[in-house]
């Protein structure tokens, strides 16, 4: 996998969290290790296997994203002016949360590289214009 992919992973495992409680989340894990993963184009949809190496870093980047959880929370909701964690969408959320965790925590990621990402993801999986709206917050993070 690339690490694109990767990370795609890694928010898809993020945003269980908005859906279940943290004592079911260990559960959650452990399924969506388990479950195929799937790389969808616009053409067409394959199943991709990860490694062992690479199921360990998803799990890694994730427990260390929720352990910084309510202080991405803070930086979220100090740089989104008007906006809360509490009123933003559930994908967007998500989506900020972990750029805002390679921004901040994740010192192999260079700050382009996760707000260039967090944008690609936006346009994959948020609503229509939810891109702007993240790389404008994770500007203002990352000043």
């Amino acid at each position: 996998m690339n690490r694109s992919q990767i990370r795609e992973q890694i928010f898809k495992l993020l945003f269980r969290v908005e859906f279940n409680s943290q004592e079911d989340m260990p559960e959650q894990v452990k399924l969506f290790m388990e479950s195929p993963t799937l790389d969808k184009d616009e053409d067409n949809c394959k199943e991709i296997s990860i490694s062992d190496n690479e199921q360990q870093y998803i799990i890694n980047k994730y427990d260390d994203i929720v352990s910084h959880m309510s202080e991405i929370d803070g930086i979220i909701n100090d740089n989104a002016k008007g906006w809360s964690t509490d009123r933003l969408g559930k994908v967007e959320l998500t989506i900020l949360r972990l750029a805002v965790y390679e921004i901040k925590y994740d010192n192999d990621i260079p700050v382009s590289v996760a707000i260039d990402q967090a944008v690609e993801l936006s346009k994959r999986f948020g609503r229509d214009e939810s891109y702007s709206f993240i790389n404008g917050i994770l500007a203002s993070v990352a000043k």
